[in-house]
């Protein structure tokens, strides 16, 4: 099987605050942007990051205890990294910091030829959140994915936004919202085609 006909993978990197099994509106959103994926033939796993032990740091390993490791294996087999964040206070999620702190140390991790191992790699992001902040989370993330080596798609992000100062979350509503759905399509859609791109023809 050829780089431009293989299955490829997505991780979903969920960063919300509450560890499993609670409900979390951030899980909800990864989970439908690996659905979109897979109707592209992209098979998904999603990984709530509050559920591993991440230490503080920009290394690839903090020492004992440090559960970053595992998260990177899998990023690194991956073709596709979804990042979901809540906001909070205007501003991704501590945890999706963290996420874009240790992701730092992929600067000085290359391959043969130079190029940075998650170079080639997809990302997109979502956010869900009762508050404003959507689109600066997005630029933080892709911000910080691009410049360790992801490549970011066209329309590449999702998000959901409810009404300020409520208490309704993106978890609690009857149905998607289209415009909602219609953009999950779509990152998923320009996601799934760019990888393949980029499996086919490397930089």
């Amino acid at each position: 099987m050829t780089d431009s006909t293989r299955t490829l993978s997505a991780l979903a990197l969920v960063c919300t605050l509450k560890p499993s099994p609670a409900e979390s509106s951030s899980q909800l959103l990864a989970t439908q942007l690996l659905d979109e994926l897979s109707t592209h033939g992209v098979t998904g796993t999603a990984v709530r990051v509050a559920d591993y032990d991440v230490r503080p740091g920009v290394g690839l390993d903090e020492g004992e205890g440090d559960q970053w490791p595992q998260l990177r294996r899998q990023i690194i087999d991956s073709d596709i990294l979804v990042i979901v964040s809540p906001t909070w206070m205007g501003h991704l999620s501590s945890i999706a910091q963290r996420v874009l702190e240790r992701l730092d140390a992929e600067l000085s991790e290359t391959d043969d030829d130079g190029r940075p191992l998650v170079e080639g790699k997809v990302a997109i992001a979502g956010v869900v959140g009762n508050e404003d902040g959507a689109h600066a989370i997005i630029a933080d993330l892709f911000q910080g994915l691009n410049d360790v080596g992801f490549t970011i798609p066209s329309q590449g992000a999702t998000y959901w936004n409810g009404e300020a100062m409520q208490t309704v979350d993106y978890k609690d509503l009857d149905e998607t919202p289209e415009a909602v759905a219609g953009t999950n399509a779509t990152a998923a859609k320009n996601a799934a085609h760019l990888a393949r791109l980029l499996a086919e023809k490397p930089y």
